[in-house]
């Protein structure tokens, strides 16, 4: 495959609003030892990509300074020492960075294939949150079928996510969302009881729920005043997972209620992660994940796709809080 010297890509201009995208030329990258080329056809926009283009969530060393943690398209070249895939295979992936271009590298390990039947888009639309929710979710939560659990923004990318998977593994869920509109489509992915945080208390309505005992498992993404909160609405013995802090990192909590009910409160963030640690990641989603989306199981909630050069619509729509699901970015 012939392959160009440069590429379009968007970049942050400078720190700012969604505005400081911009269209840009850039040479394309060239894969490394045990890494690929993926030709774009279609990106994720996720709430880090935020973060990053307002000036405060740095790649981590050596990743690109491009937005985009993940994309689907086809194989355009593979480095040395890479086995199991091949140019022109259609994948899927995450990316340290990058995927807002027509051209993205990734270690060949964070690629799994475009699950039968699927579309660019919802390909593209799968590893981000899919990797994010298992690890929290599976792995560090240790959810297992029978508990209940509660995720916050049931109506995001994650919660969607986190729905479904946990639903299909046997669990009771729990969510909160900011409309009844938000509240009917979690509801429809598998939420037991999805709750409107602006109309009732979450933790009057779980441990209502629960008989009073509370829920095994906690996904929040909100922070700040949700962590009393999170603690209150745990049963005995239970498990938080913080994957992010909308509302701000910092918070006073009494750690007696921890100490005396046993409470685990951890956490984690993906990108920064081990190469080796993703790519574990990879293979229980190849496992014990990716059949369930071939199969039709579950799948990932489709909100809105924009062209690439719009990439900046895109954003002031994750930041307008009223998606449902997944933002995609389209290549030609």
């Amino acid at each position: 495959m012939t392959l160009p010297e440069t590429m379009t890509a968007i970049e942050i201009s400078a720190p700012g609003g969604p505005e400081v995208l911009k269209p840009v030329t850039r040479p394309v990258p060239v894969p490394g030892h045990g890494e690929i080329l993926i030709r774009v056809k279609a990106a994720g926009v996720n709430r880090p990509d935020c973060l990053q283009r307002a000036g405060s969530y740095a790649p981590p060393p050596g990743a690109s300074d491009l937005p985009g943690l993940e994309c689907a398209g086809a194989v355009a070249a593979i480095g040395p020492g890479v086995t199991g895939v091949a140019p022109g295979d259609a994948v899927c992936a995450l990316l340290p960075g990058g995927g807002y271009a027509e051209y993205a590298v990734t270690p060949a390990a964070h690629a799994l294939p475009v699950p039968q039947g699927y579309s660019w888009e919802q390909a593209a639309a799968l590893c981000e949150t899919f990797f994010t929710v298992w690890t929290n979710v599976m792995d560090r939560g240790g959810l297992t079928a029978g508990e209940s659990f509660l995720v916050h923004g049931g109506s995001s990318g994650i919660g969607t996510t986190a729905i479904q998977l946990a639903a299909a593994f046997g669990a009771r869920v729990f969510t909160t969302a900011g409309s009844a509109e938000k509240c009917a489509a979690c509801e429809a992915l598998g939420a037991e009881h999805a709750i409107n945080y602006r109309e009732a208390d979450f933790v009057e309505v779980v441990k209502k729920a629960t008989g009073g005992r509370g829920v095994d498992l906690i996904l929040d993404m909100v922070g700040g005043s949700y962590l009393p909160r999170n603690v209150a609405a745990l049963a005995d013995d239970g498990r938080l997972v913080q994957i992010a802090f909308l509302t701000g990192p910092k918070v006073e909590l009494n750690f007696a209620q921890v100490m005396m009910r046993r409470l685990t409160i951890t956490g984690s963030t993906l990108r920064p992660r081990s190469i080796e640690a993703k790519a574990q990641i990879a293979e229980s989603l190849r496992g014990r994940v990716w059949p369930l989306l071939g199969s039709g199981r579950i799948a990932p909630v489709m909100d809105r796709s924009f062209p690439l050069e719009k990439a900046s619509e895109a954003h002031a729509r994750m930041e307008g809080s009223e998606h449902i699901g997944k933002i995609v970015l389209t290549l030609g």
